[in-house]
């Protein structure tokens, strides 16, 4: 295969999403491919009297996150095809790249650590890697991409210098 002909990128809209965004436009750009803009609305968290409003919010949010894609890719002149889907999002990203016969995933990760991963129930993007059949490409989303975790993450910094005997590591 000499270039991509569709490259699927995930976001879940956040600000730090932007260089997964960046690197898709990049990639399509360079293969004049096309973009399949993929958000999905993960199914497994709201509870049964709140789910439709919280559903809502969500399709909002990635409605947003999709509108945001599209207006970037199409300001470099490349076509895009926007699906919110419904689901877990690891397996809908991996079902959406088979379905829309994408070349290419392209998504983004928080660099945690083991114990990072766990406690936020895993990581959608390992599993995306660990089960898709296509290249999967991983743009790291730092802090400074995403005011939200610069936050969260200077937290983690400074828990772990706090551990007795445990030299702060940079997890990666």
């Amino acid at each position: 295969m000499d270039s991509y002909d569709r490259i699927l990128v995930a976001t879940d809209g956040s600000p730090g999403s932007t260089p997964v965004i960046e690197h898709s436009i990049r990639l399509a750009r360079l293969s004049d491919a096309e973009v399949q803009a993929l958000y999905v609305v993960d199914h497994r968290y709201p509870s049964a009297t709140e789910y439709d409003m919280i559903v809502e919010r969500m399709e909002d949010e990635g409605t947003k996150a999709l509108d945001t894609i599209e207006t970037a890719a199409t300001e470099h002149g490349i076509n895009v095809h926007k699906h919110l889907r419904r689901g877990v999002p690891a397996d809908e990203i991996v079902a959406a790249a088979d379905q829309y016969d994408a070349d290419v995933i392209v998504v983004g990760t928080h660099g945690r650590s083991a114990i990072g991963r766990f406690i936020h129930a895993g990581s959608v993007t390992e599993r995306v890697v660990r089960t898709a059949e296509i290249p999967v490409f991983v743009t790291r989303i730092r802090p400074a991409d995403d005011p939200a975790m610069a936050d969260v993450d200077s937290k983690t910094t400074a828990s772990r210098r706090r551990l007795p005997g445990i030299e702060p590591s940079g997890g990666t």
